[in-house]
């Protein structure tokens, strides 16, 4: 019996299904369901909210997450070794734990929400490594907004974290990452985790991040911001006016030096001296320079390439 419910002890349960965790997906297990619940109470209070959870593994944080009382936890599992451990949560609360096999990058999580009652609904996970970046991008850049999370609780490497919070005052982390964090929410670093924690050990030190949406943030076009920091960024010692050369939009080559004139940045500057408010006024003017074909209707969303 564990110490948050009577389902055995997560080294038992691994044992017991052969859940050798896999580089191949990511996977570095938390057997502390001590630390698990500290997770879980980070993400809270529960009581009333769907929590998505991504990659749950053999189901430590699930548990965790349930035994602190949400309402329904609705787990995204590409790993199909793991699911006869979560259906034995699953029938330890009943109606609360809704597994899906699959991939969480192909998945709508919103419509999953949605078919399960709605919100509030928070994400929280232990990401796996290989994918925790595209899908934090994914969900910052989505429409519309607000959301249908309330609050992101998740785990990265520590150094993805950094850069995640990062503002132009830490020049070093500050990135793409960092402008679509700053715009879209608050974010902060809550806690570490070292690799001793987990099994097997990763390299590098963990860390807890919370994100919160902001309800009204600059008005911009999440893909075109996206775009043009990948390209200021892609070659961050250059002057902006060298990094943006050749920056496409929507098939259109747009002239950088006038899309900084219009932003009202210096061309001097490097990406890394640019706040997220110049960053959110240089998509702006890139999305006029280069307007929607209204004949393409929302494909034309999908056009965004940065060159350079």
């Amino acid at each position: 019996m564990s110490a948050i419910d009577d389902l055995p002890p997560l080294r038992d349960v691994v044992e017991a299904h052969g859940l050798l965790a896999k580089k191949s997906l990511g996977q570095n297990f938390l057997y502390d369901l001590n630390l698990t619940s500290r997770i879980a109470r980070a993400a809270g209070p529960l009581d009333g909210v769907t929590i998505v959870e991504i990659g749950p593994g053999p189901g430590g944080l699930t548990r965790a997450l349930l035994a602190e009382g949400a309402r329904q936890v609705i787990a995204v599992e590409r790993d199909e070794r793991c699911l006869p451990a979560l259906a034995d949560i699953a029938a330890r609360y009943p109606g609360r734990l809704h597994v899906v096999s699959g991939d969480a990058l192909e998945v709508d999580l919103g419509a999953l929400v949605a078919a399960h009652g709605g919100g509030p609904a928070r994400i929280c996970a232990n990401l796996p490594y290989n994918v925790g970046t595209a899908l934090l991008v994914r969900w910052l850049e989505s429409d519309p907004w607000p959301p249908w999370f309330d609050r992101l609780t998740l785990m990265f490497q520590r150094e993805v974290a950094e850069r995640i919070v990062a503002t132009p005052a830490q020049r070093v982390d500050y990135g793409r990452l960092g402008v679509l964090t700053g715009w879209r929410s608050r974010a902060r670093i809550l806690f570490d985790v070292p690799p001793s924690a987990f099994t097997p050990p990763p390299k590098v030190t963990s860390s807890v991040v919370e994100l919160i949406p902001r309800a009204e943030p600059l008005p911009c076009d999440g893909r075109v911001l996206s775009a043009l920091t990948q390209a200021a960024f892609g070659q961050r010692r250059k002057m902006l006016r060298q990094s943006l050369k050749g920056f496409a939009l929507r098939g259109r080559t747009l002239d950088a030096g006038a899309l900084l004139e219009a932003a009202g940045i210096e061309p001097t500057k490097r990406a890394e001296e640019v706040d997220v408010e110049g960053f959110v006024r240089l998509a702006q003017m890139a999305a006029d320079q280069a307007p929607r074909d209204q004949a393409q209707g929302d494909q034309a969303q999908g056009a965004v390439s940065p060159l350079g």
